[in-house]
């Protein structure tokens, strides 16, 4: 059994006027708000803890994020007992494959949310194992002895602008036009352990605040708002999101 220890919080920033970040929390879903959470391994068969990231004109990113936490959250909440790595794989392909011709419909039906598209970041216990998923630059990292390490890969390409900060361009998301996605899913459920934190967030956070000074903030014990209000100070040039999970008590394997 591990007592998990939620953390989370979602801001629109200092530029936008409109924020298409969103958190799922297990069955709460966070935007423009904060919230702390805490539960048991053996109180849960199953979770998610996710972050998605919008994207798209006339508020369709919103759209995008809300459409496929929701949907993430009652798929997961509907999968069959004791599926093994590769048919739980199989069948998140499948539902990437659903929820992207889910979006691309509700855009044939609207044209003002037309190739909306989202990242996707979390972390799905199921079988009483962890694994994380990942489809975009929405990232996870591990905070392990005083140390920060990022787990997933971004996937997008960094293009200098200016001389201090970088714009990302997704080469893989969910929705957006594109005919062919994919999810990264790693089982890593042998490899996590008591007092490690796991952080989600959105590229509001490590786009305006240096890994090293996230590290250092996690080090004093920070919260989900105060990492978010680091990015604020430092310009909060896009919508920032983060959610922290803290793991204690046993080896969660």
């Amino acid at each position: 059994m591990s007592k998990i220890n939620i953390s989370a919080a979602s801001h629109v920033g200092c530029v936008r006027l409109n924020n298409e970040d969103m958190i799922l929390v297990h069955d709460c879903f966070i935007r423009n708000d904060a919230c702390e959470k805490a539960f048991t391994t053996d109180s849960v068969d199953r979770f998610v803890i996710a972050l998605a990231d919008g994207m798209g004109g006339h508020n369709a990113g919103e759209v995008a994020s809300s459409d496929v936490l929701e949907n993430l959250k009652f798929y997961i909440s509907d999968l069959p007992c004791n599926l093994t790595f590769a048919e739980l794989k199989e069948t998140m392909t499948d539902w990437l494959a659903s929820v992207n011709n889910a979006l691309e419909s509700k855009g044939h039906v609207n044209p003002e949310m037309a190739n909306m598209g989202t990242t996707l970041v979390g972390i799905i216990y199921y079988n009483k194992k962890y694994y994380w998923i990942n489809c975009g630059d929405s990232r996870l990292y591990r905070f392990r002895d005083g140390r920060l390490k990022q787990l997933t890969v971004d996937h997008s390409l960094n293009t200098l602008k200016g001389e201090a900060r970088h714009s990302n361009i997704l080469t893989n998301c969910i929705g957006g036009g594109d005919a062919f996605s994919y999810i990264d899913l790693f089982d890593f459920a042998a490899d996590v352990f008591s007092g490690d934190v796991y952080m989600l967030c959105s590229d509001g956070l490590n786009d305006m605040v240096a890994d090293e000074d996230i590290e250092r903030l996690m080090a004093h014990n920070a919260n989900a708002s105060e990492l978010c209000e680091a990015a604020i100070s430092a310009g909060g040039f896009d919508n920032v999101s983060v959610c922290m999970i803290k793991v204690e008590d046993s080896n969660a394997s």
